[in-house]
Parts: C-alpha cells; sequence; structure tokens
C-alpha cells in the first residue's frame, strides 16, 4: 500500500467560532476558515504535505452532530498529560484521564465544546 488508510477526517460542530477557539486555544493550532459551499462551513486544521497523519476539518451543517458515539480521531500531541492540564480551562471535559497503552504511549479521552468525544495521544505521558 502506498498511502495511509485514513486521508481525511471532519468533526462535527454546532458553534464553528466557539470550536474553532476550542482548538486552537487547546492545541495551539491555527485553523483555516473555508467560505460556506453548499450549505457546509469549514475551519480546515493545519496539513503539512508528505507527512504523517490525516488532514481534516471541523464542519457546520446539515447531517453533522457532534457525538461520543462512533470513530474517534486522535490527536498527536508532545504530551499526553500538559494537553490534559488545558482541557477544562478551554471549555472541554476530560472523559478519560491520561492512559498507559502498554507499549504504544498514552492517551486521553476528551470532550470538546460541541459535545464531541475525542483523544489525544503521545509516547511521552
Amino acid at each position: 500500500m502506498e498511502y495511509n488508510p485514513v486521508g481525511w477526517f471532519e468533526i462535527p460542530v454546532i458553534d464553528l467560532q466557539r470550536a474553532m477557539k476550542f482548538y486552537t486555544d487547546l492545541f495551539g493550532y491555527t485553523l483555516d476558515l473555508q467560505p460556506e459551499k453548499s450549505g457546509f462551513t469549514m475551519a480546515w486544521f493545519p496539513m503539512v504535505d508528505k507527512m504523517m497523519g490525516a488532514a481534516g476539518t471541523l464542519i457546520l451543517g446539515e447531517g453533522y452532530t457532534p457525538s461520543h458515539e462512533g470513530s474517534m480521531v486522535y490527536f498527536s500531541v508532545p504530551s499526553v498529560q500538559e494537553t490534559l492540564t488545558r482541557v477544562e480551562g478551554v471549555g472541554g471535559k476530560i472523559l478519560m484521564p491520561k492512559t498507559d497503552t502498554g507499549g504504544h504511549g498514552f492517551f486521553a479521552w476528551v470532550e470538546d465544546t460541541e459535545g464531541n468525544r475525542i483523544a489525544i495521544h503521545s509516547m511521552q505521558g
């Protein structure tokens, strides 16, 4: 296989500006707000061509409902514990504390401001 299995992800939002602030404040990302098109408005996460990982977006539009169910996006961070210290201050909730994977780093589950369950992962604690 010459490509990664996941090429794109979409995280549903209710309030795009609030969600953009959450992800910017938690991870330090600069999101690229796109003009509304076909009833959908998106804010793209930063992407570096030819680097590991998938690109994605926050998306506002009919048929997109934030949820704890279904697929979950894992965000890579330098330190799970350091990131967790910011979650509640930027409007999120910690759903599962830092957990050791048993050889594949650490992860935690977080709820964003929109009600989505996301995860953070790092090889460092």
